[in-house]
């Protein structure tokens, strides 16, 4: 079989690497152009690009596929490209770039996209955040057979992965990539075989995965504790939670939450402790969460004991810029090294 293969990222070149290892012939790799990046802006070549170069695989980096839109030399190169390389089938994963219905129709066996999401919820570009943020148990990676519509093609494979309480989108992200990696290699190997079946996904249940923002950093300490907790790890490593404190934006990458713990509502952002342990702090509800890895601007990420000796911060002081006069520090008790369940 041969398998043309269309990604960019990380994600994407896990699979990539599983398919190359299985033996499948790749004739042609389309990714995303090289993009500037770094202190020095200078440019980048995608993960995928990288890997497909290293193996001899030639590659397309048009800046789009639509022949009628802004870049139609670009899609007509890459048309030509496909059509020499006469792929059975197209490997969609985390490309980046919409596939027009030329792209669809022209493989023989059509395009396969490998979504880090148990179809139908979370479809859209950020299903490992959005996962994570919205407090799922699981997740999993769904092969779909691709259609005109997003992320709304009919299902081949699914596999259920379960998240743990300590996983961020960087730790989930390299479990469904492999993942993602073993499953395209099953769904191909099927298909040769004439065994690969499609089932419709269900009307019921279909959440979209919206594309994170930076603005989505900002730390809502209104929220109940457990739902800050999900959106630092969701946000880990991009955007960063962050927060405002003595006029620097604090990033915040660990947290961890006691709900044993409660205190009266509406003190929003204040420190109530800090020690070695973390730095804990007021949420809604009259919950809250202790702080235990933080990052100064231009600094390291460091362990709240040492961010501490750097930046001395003090029980009654609040986040986000709120006044610092606290009548007495709540007393709560040192937390627990235990991460949330």
């Amino acid at each position: 079989m041969r398998v043309a293969f269309a990604g960019t990222p990380e994600f994407a070149r896990v699979a990539l690497a599983a398919l190359h290892a299985a033996g499948f012939h790749i004739p042609l790799v389309l990714t995303q152009p090289d993009r500037p990046a770094g202190r020095g802006m200078k440019l980048h070549a995608s993960p995928v690009k990288q890997w497909a170069l290293a193996h001899g695989i030639p590659v397309a980096q048009p800046h789009s596929l639509r022949l009628d839109g802004k870049y139609p030399d670009d899609a007509q190169a890459a048309r030509a490209a496909l059509q020499t390389a006469r792929p059975d089938v197209l490997v969609v994963a985390a490309y980046g770039l919409i596939l027009p219905p030329w792209v669809l129709d022209l493989p023989r066996r059509g395009c396969l996209n490998i979504h880090a999401s148990l179809l139908p919820r979370w479809r859209g570009a950020a299903p490992i955040h959005r996962a994570i943020e919205a407090g799922d148990a699981d997740t999993g990676v769904t092969i779909m057979q691709m259609d005109a519509g997003l992320d709304t093609g009919d299902m081949l494979l699914i596999e259920r992965l379960p998240i743990a309480p300590t996983d961020t989108t960087v730790t989930l992200h390299d479990k469904l990539a492999t993942l993602g990696g073993r499953l395209i290699v099953q769904a191909l190997e099927c298909a040769a075989c004439g065994d690969l079946a499609a089932t419709l996904q269900p009307a019921k249940g279909v959440t979209y995965a919206h594309k994170i923002e930076k603005h989505e950093a900002a730390i809502d300490w209104a929220l109940p504790a457990a739902q800050i907790e999900r959106r630092i790890r969701a946000f880990d490593p991009f955007p960063g939670a962050a927060s405002v404190l003595n006029g620097e934006n604090i990033k915040i990458w660990k947290s961890e939450i006691d709900s044993k713990q409660h205190i009266p509502d509406g003190r929003h952002g204040a420190i109530l402790l800090t020690s070695d342990q973390g730095i804990t702090v007021a949420c809604g509800g009259g919950t809250v969460l202790t702080l235990t890895e933080l990052q100064r601007p231009g600094g390291k990420r460091l362990p709240a004991r040492d961010f501490l000796r750097g930046c001395p911060v003090q029980a009654g002081q609040c986040f986000d810029g709120a006044p610092a006069s606290v009548s007495a520090p709540v007393s709560v008790s040192a937390p627990s090294s235990k991460a949330p369940s």
